[in-house]
């Protein structure tokens, strides 16, 4: 039986966690100051008027403001110099200002009239008549051709170059949120190994992982729950309808949390009683292509270079070629911050040079169709002098929790 997999219930298992918040603190006002300088610095240097930052992530991470966006339009305006503006309807005037955290004026509009214009009229209000608005890249499309047929002398750009710039270069702050957040899913992790059993169900396991990350402290849960036995492990993203576990299945579980609104994400593959022969080569081709991927994770180098070293492991051990199965179907990795999945991306495509405070996952996937698939998915940050492991990777297929 591979250790640490089975033997304890689920009571037990949730004995062995406790909440493992302590000491750690959410995204200070001097460093929603400091993002929002560093914009700026970036927009004066693109030559832009201004950047509107729609309901979402952009925003809140530059103002701490949390916003959904829906059917109305709702953001902020950010100028050259200066506090934010807000864009509200006129009724949420006052819950805006309550969600704020960087304080700025709101600029409202009633429900009978349009609002894609309010960028515009607050710069012509300071005597800017004509330029170019970046626009955050998330922005719906109703918005952005609303504010472009609204606004003929403006044109409008991807602000991706100022969000994106700024969001890909994680802080000291934010680097100590996610290294929190991935500690507390791989005790997780650890303590739903121990207590599967040959017949439990997916949603079941759903329940414990929801109720163990609860118990080291994320108020939410789990923030996403993807759990897959064997042929179903196969499928990157899981199956509609996911098979009960069973004696020699592959298990593949992938979940995090939120820690002050940044995101952890751990996948961890291991086999339920006894590995075959082939279950342990492919898993071991599999942590041999997440270790080549790793080192090939230097500054300067493109994001494409570790891609290309994983495939390239992968190749030599009779996997692929490309996205050929058996083999990768995907990327290498993705960014990860506030959103599950940020810039910049390790594939082959992304000629993104890497530099430090980028945050990765790390996760290139064997993909057995029939059979069985293999993640192992650890995140790391570049520092000044290379990468750095949130997580360890899994010890072995026979110990994968290294216990």
């Amino acid at each position: 039986m591979t250790i640490g997999v089975g033997g304890s219930t689920a009571k037990q298992a949730l004995a062995t966690l406790s909440d493992m918040t302590a000491g750690v603190a959410p995204i200070g006002m001097d460093e929603y100051q400091a993002r929002i300088d560093k914009a700026q610095r970036l927009m004066a240097e693109q030559g832009l008027a201004a950047l509107y930052l729609h309901a979402g992530t952009s925003l809140y991470y530059f103002t701490g403001t949390r916003w959904n966006s829906s059917e109305r339009m709702v953001g902020a305006l950010l100028l050259p110099s200066g506090a934010p503006i807000y864009i509200a309807p006129a009724f949420e005037e006052g819950t805006i200002h309550k969600f704020m955290t960087v304080q700025g004026d709101v600029a409202t509009w009633e429900e009978h009239e349009s609002p894609y214009g309010i960028a515009a009229k607050l710069l012509d209000d300071r005597g800017a008549t004509s330029g170019v608005i970046g626009l955050d890249e998330a922005t719906p499309f109703f918005v952005s051709d609303g504010m472009a047929k609204a606004s003929p002398d403006f044109s409008f750009t991807n602000g991706a170059s100022i969000t994106a710039a700024c969001r890909m270069i994680k802080s000291r702050a934010e680097l100590d949120l996610m290294q929190r957040a991935k500690e507390m899913t791989l005790a997780v992790h650890k303590a739903c190994a121990s207590m599967l059993h040959e017949g439990i169900t997916v949603p079941q396991v759903h329940a414990f992982l929801d109720d163990a990350h609860r118990k080291v402290g994320a108020p939410a849960g789990s923030y996403f729950k993807i759990v897959l036995f064997g042929p179903d492990s196969a499928f990157p993203h899981g199956v509609k309808t996911p098979k009960a576990l069973e004696a020699g299945d592959m298990v593949l579980i992938d979940t995090g949390c939120k820690l002050h609104d940044y995101i952890s994400d751990i996948t961890r593959s291991y086999v339920f009683g006894a590995p075959t022969d082939k279950q342990r080569s492919v898993w071991e081709a599999e942590k041999a292509a997440q270790a080549k991927a790793f080192d090939a994770a230097q500054i300067g180098a493109p994001c494409a270079a570790v891609d290309l070293a994983a495939r390239a492991e992968l190749e030599t051990r009779g996997f692929g070629p490309g996205y050929a199965l058996p083999g990768l179907p995907h990327r290498t990795g993705h960014g990860i911050g506030l959103d599950i999945h940020e810039w910049p991306y390790l594939n082959w495509g992304d000629t993104t040079p890497l530099a430090a405070g980028m945050c990765f996952s790390n996760e290139p996937m064997i993909c057995v169709e029939g059979e069985f698939g293999i993640r192992l998915e650890d995140h790391f940050y570049m520092s000044d002098n290379g990468p750095v492991w949130f997580t360890e990777p899994s010890k072995s297929i026979d110990d994968p929790f290294g216990i």
